[in-house]
């Protein structure tokens, strides 16, 4: 009991001694011992590290999941160590309404059997984008939150002992000062400086261990970056292959609406419904081959509309012309088909009977076939 009373007794000695010492400090009533400019570098680049990663950390739960509420309950599964319940995304939940809807309006009309093609693909979609935010949670977040609850949580407790090891070492300096200059008077303090010279002894062997041992966990924020820069990679290339994936079934969505459109609605552009947005491309030879401009296959022409076809002697109609961007390079084929350079604008049109992935382009007295996917049609 003795001994409990006196270390707490001692405790509260410390503590008063290390906050009277901060005070005269902040009040420039005090001196303070001043770290080296390298040793403040990697202070700064700490904080910095921490910083940054907290708002990437917090800004992509955002990105995966935009939802507040989701997220806090998300928060609170993962403090209890619970399983996060799965939860139905956006798009299979549009997914769900829409094939819903399709059997209560009738799923044999040109409007059931369109939400039924549409449903199907947002499923798809849905399924992917769940496949994405399992991949980042693992390969990019996790890592993340490692280093803030973990290896930061350790730098900051060390930080705390080196920022109290300073002030004790500076408030010995401060007591072997008024030690020495009581010396100065009186002959009777010769103990008293001896005892302080011990004190900054001790407390300058205490500093500079724990210094150096701040030191190392300081410069270990290097190994962090390589492994954030490691993990930041699978992060894109998680992103990259979802968003292939959701262009890929996009476009075969946009296929089957194209097919069906000119029945629905005889005489319409085919060109509009095209995405504007280029592919992605990826490393990866399976991503790489989803996500490349598609080049429609056959040559954009019913057989009987192809024979008869003379281009020079193609007149564009009087209504339906458009003006289109160019997205990529575009090498042509045979003679039928137009060249085309990124950047560059052309005019564009449809004729009856053409496959929907193709149009014909106008380029001065120049003209040919043209893949749709390799337009950003203008309005």
């Amino acid at each position: 009991m003795d001994f409990n009373m006196k270390k707490l007794a001692s405790d509260a000695g410390i503590f008063f001694t290390r906050a009277v010492q901060f005070t005269e400090e902040k009040f420039g009533q005090a001196e303070k011992t001043e770290l080296d400019a390298h040793f403040e570098n990697l202070l700064a680049r700490a904080d910095s590290t921490k910083n940054w990663t907290e708002r990437i950390l917090r800004q992509t739960e955002v990105l995966l999941q935009p939802n507040p509420s989701a997220r806090v309950e998300e928060f609170l599964y993962e403090k209890l160590d619970r399983k996060v319940p799965s939860r139905v995304t956006n798009g299979e939940l549009l997914a769900q309404y829409m094939a819903e809807a399709a059997s209560e309006l009738g799923p044999d009309t040109p409007y059931g059997k369109t939400l039924i093609k549409v449903s199907e693909a947002e499923k798809r979609l849905g399924a992917a984008e769940r496949d994405f935010i399992h991949t980042a949670s693992l390969s990019f977040l996790t890592p993340l939150r490692n280093f803030l609850e973990g290896d930061w949580k350790t730098i900051s407790k060390e930080r705390r002992l080196l920022q109290n090891r300073r002030l004790d070492l500076d408030a010995c300096k401060a007591r072997l000062k008024k030690a020495k200059a009581a010396e100065a008077k009186a002959t009777l303090w010769n103990d008293e400086v001896d005892k302080a010279e011990q004190e900054l002894r001790v407390a300058q062997t205490e500093f500079d261990r724990q210094a150096e041992v701040t030191r190392l966990l300081l410069e270990g924020i290097s190994s962090t970056h390589v492994n954030h820069l490691r993990c930041l990679h699978e992060f894109v290339k998680s992103q990259t292959t979802y968003y292939a994936q959701c262009y890929r079934h996009m476009l075969d969505l946009q296929k089957q609406l194209g097919s069906s459109q000119g029945t629905i609605f005889p005489g319409t552009f085919v060109g509009t419904t095209e995405p504007a947005s280029p592919p992605l491309s990826s490393t990866s030879p399976t991503t790489t081959a989803a996500t490349m401009p598609v080049v429609p296959t056959g040559t954009g022409l019913a057989p009987s509309e192809e024979a008869a076809l003379c281009l020079e002697e193609v007149a564009p109609p009087a209504s339906g012309t458009r003006k289109a961007r160019v997205l990529y390079d575009y090498e042509a084929a045979d003679s039928s088909e137009l060249a085309l350079l990124a950047d560059e604008l052309i005019t564009v049109y449809s004729l009856p009977g053409m496959d929907p992935d193709w149009l014909i382009g106008e380029r001065g007295n120049k003209k040919g076939k043209v893949p749709v996917t390799y337009l950003e049609l203008l309005s």
